[in-house]
């Protein structure tokens, strides 16, 4: 991390600044890519960064830690359907069920654009979940999800952007000056912005 935090100070000044004022706590990248999809299916928010807790609740209640395949029918007896979801969210679970049975023999010793390109093969996930993703189930080192809300907000703020105009644009040819270290900077930068 040393290296990686050097490298992004010295490519980014503005970064650089958040990066020697801000302590990081980096995520624990599980990689339970099963228990984190339905976690995003259902709480609409990966876990990792989310304040309703209604995956974790669940998961209490069917008295398991991680969710798999294997044991997915324990959180079906323990309330899933009073959560009332609708049918799309429902064939979204049916998907990642189906999915996951073709896919989880080979899914980890895939690339990484593998992977991306895989999950992003998963009817009802976008763009922003598969980058979720990537980035703290599966802790792969140059992630930068660009259509997410706070880190819009954060480099808008830290660079002086404006929302209204290229945005996705502007925020894509910062992000090149952190390659191949681009999630630690927006690790950074979003622990930064939950600081304030």
């Amino acid at each position: 991390m040393k290296e990686a935090s050097q490298f992004l100070i010295k490519n980014d000044p503005i970064l650089g600044q958040i990066i020697q004022s801000t302590d990081l706590e980096l995520p624990l990248s599980t990689n339970f890519v099963f228990h984190d999809l339905m976690s995003c299916v259902i709480e609409q928010q990966i876990h990792y960064r989310s304040t309703k807790k209604t995956f974790e609740k669940l998961l209490t209640k069917a008295g398991i830690e991680t969710l798999t395949p294997e044991n997915f029918h324990l959180i079906e007896q323990a309330g899933l359907t009073e959560l009332k979801l609708s049918n799309q969210k429902l064939n979204t679970i049916q998907n990642i069920l189906d999915f996951w049975e073709k896919e989880e023999p080979y899914f980890q010793s895939e690339s990484p654009e593998n992977m991306k390109q895989k999950l992003g093969t998963l009817k009802g996930f976008g763009p922003w979940t598969i980058d979720m993703i990537m980035l703290y189930t599966l802790g792969q080192p140059d992630v930068f999800p660009a259509d997410d809300y706070h880190l819009k907000k954060a480099m808008c703020e830290l660079y002086g952007l404006n929302p209204k105009v290229r945005l996705r644009a502007e925020m894509k040819q910062i992000a090149e000056k952190w390659k191949p270290y681009s999630s630690l900077a927006v690790l950074y930068i979003l622990q930064w912005r939950k600081n304030k």
